[in-house]
């Protein structure tokens, strides 16, 4: 166990930033009877999966859809032991309507497992071995992910947990440990199937940060796979911001507390362990320490070097240092009125187009549309939300604020008249729109330069390879995209569950339900 804390008093936890992760992290370590406080300086909890208000309309600020709430499922097992409701929620079928160059019949990825295989033979003829074969290696992986392994480890308790989850299924994944998928698509004879390259180029982007030749193949068997059933994607009714709603909840039940507008300046450091943080009050800029026997830091690798300043570990700074640029993200925010939206339409969208512009890398949106009475909008009316990764730095080096805001326009209008190729907008049916940058998201959700998704999932910084949840500093923990197994609500709910949560001692008589 990582710490064998004193049973005469609450072991005291401080949590960095209530996005999903950290809700999660500090939600189930006060279940188990420790005395938890969340520290972030937004003013809503929720982090890149948080909801914002204009005119009536609730858009999601960032993630739009949810994995985990099956059966067996991360926020299934977690809102389990927490004893709190799942949020309700429509499973997305299908998950995606992906629309390649000049084509004007999607690629549709359906829920159903047999409906996906005819659509995927229809749409890419002669490749079904190369399907065969990311089935197989997620069969194999999410059996060995649902047995909780710790990775990558970090000591010899972590080695022991990573070896009880290996079975001898598992060990079919191991010729594949350092292939990519452009790997699998040259063994198979697709390197030159244009459509089934974009299709999956566009599909990896959203979750491993990489397109298909760098993005490790392992992960992108689970991304591939978990839009079927018995997992899928859903979404939620009302917003986004029920999921962390619900972890508030059970944070305050169980006497944790989270502190909104609290900005930590610095994580203290003695004699290679934490001490606790600098915190600063953004309403009055009282501050303050706040002592801590453990920390749990829900942010970026790159946010936690620089909170811990010349504490941090040399090696562990140049690693992070090292690592390939990280995406922003451009994103328009409409309200429209429901005529703008066609009938049928899916929840979800992604579109590439031929033309050179400014939105984006490879040219692509991925589109979030609401559904009547999902609770976003008003009655005859929908929100359209459309995100494109970009490179942050040139939205950092616009500090004319004049050139800012005509690169943002400049984008927005290129996005709307995107969209206009889809959706019926016009003036009459806009009703209120916005845009974020990656400035914005910095602003907002405290992340270096605003970047998005994690440090992308290519061999050298996937599973084993990527970085542990146990940082050298002695009681400090890392959550989030930057950890094992990547972005979105069900991977980083999953690092935190995982890792501080399981690794520290309960403070009460409690056993918890380390598997359902």
């Amino acid at each position: 166990m990582l710490s064998r804390l004193a049973s005469d008093r609450k072991s005291s936890v401080v949590v960095i930033g209530a996005g999903i992760g950290g809700l999660t992290a500090a939600a189930l370590l006060a279940r188990r009877g420790y005395q938890v406080v969340v520290l972030d300086q937004a003013i809503v909890p929720g982090g890149c999966a948080s909801t914002f208000k204009r005119k009536g309309f609730t858009f999601d600020v960032g993630a739009t859809q949810v994995a985990g709430l099956e059966p067996g499922g991360i926020h299934h097992r977690i809102f389990t032991e927490l004893e709190i409701d799942l949020p309700e929620a429509t499973p997305c079928d299908p998950a995606c309507a992906v629309y390649l160059p000049g084509e004007t019949q999607p690629i549709n990825v359906w829920r159903d497992r047999a409906k996906w295989k005819v659509e995927r033979e229809r749409q890419f003829p002669g490749s079904d071995r190369f399907w065969q074969l990311i089935d197989n290696l997620f069969q194999a992986s999410w059996a060995f992910q649902a047995r909780d392994p710790v990775l990558p480890p970090r000591n010899i308790w972590d080695l022991w947990q990573l070896t009880q989850a290996v079975r001898p299924g598992t060990l079919i994944t191991l010729p594949y440990t350092f292939l990519t998928v452009g790997d699998a698509l040259r063994g198979h004879g697709l390197e030159d199937d244009w459509r089934l390259r974009t299709f999956l180029d566009l599909q990896l982007k959203l979750y491993s940060q990489v397109d298909a030749e760098e993005t490790a193949l392992l992960y992108a068997a689970t991304a591939l796979s978990v839009s079927q059933s018995p997992q899928g994607l859903s979404h939620l009714h009302g917003s986004m911001q029920v999921l962390s709603d619900r972890l508030v909840e059970a944070l305050e039940k169980y006497g944790g507390k989270l502190l909104m507008r609290h900005s930590v300046e610095k994580i203290l450091v003695e004699d290679g362990k934490v001490k606790g943080v600098l915190v600063r009050n953004q309403k009055n800029q009282e501050g303050w320490t706040e002592l801590a026997d453990e920390i749990v830091a829900n942010v970026t690798v790159q946010n936690l070097v620089q909170l811990l300043g010349k504490k941090a570990p040399q090696g562990y700074k140049q690693r992070a240092d090292k690592l390939p640029e990280a995406s922003g993200a451009f994103v328009v925010y409409l309200g429209v009125d429901e005529a703008a939206i066609p009938a049928g339409c899916p929840p979800h969208l992604q579109f590439m187009y031929d033309a050179n512009g400014l939105i984006g890398e490879n040219n692509s949106l991925f589109v979030s549309v609401s559904r009547p009475g999902d609770g976003r909008a008003p009655e005859g009316k929908g929100t359209i939300i459309a995100s494109s990764f970009v490179d942050p730095k040139p939205w950092w080096r616009s500090e004319d604020s004049e050139n800012y805001g005509a690169m943002k326009e400049k984008y927005t209008r290129e996005a709307i008249a995107r969209l206009g190729q889809f959706f019926h907008l016009t003036p009459e049916t806009i009703l209120h729109q916005e845009a974020a940058t990656p400035r914005t998201f910095a602003r907002y959700t405290a992340r270096d330069r605003g970047i998005v998704g994690g440090i992308g999932q290519r061999v050298p910084t996937f599973g084993p390879f990527g970085f542990a949840n146990r940082t050298p500093v002695k009681n400090l923990w890392l959550v989030g995209d930057s950890t094992h197994p990547g972005e979105g609500t069900a991977g980083v709910s999953y690092s935190a569950l995982t890792d501080p949560v399981w690794r520290l001692k309960p403070n009460i008589k409690y056993k918890p339900l380390r598997n359902f």
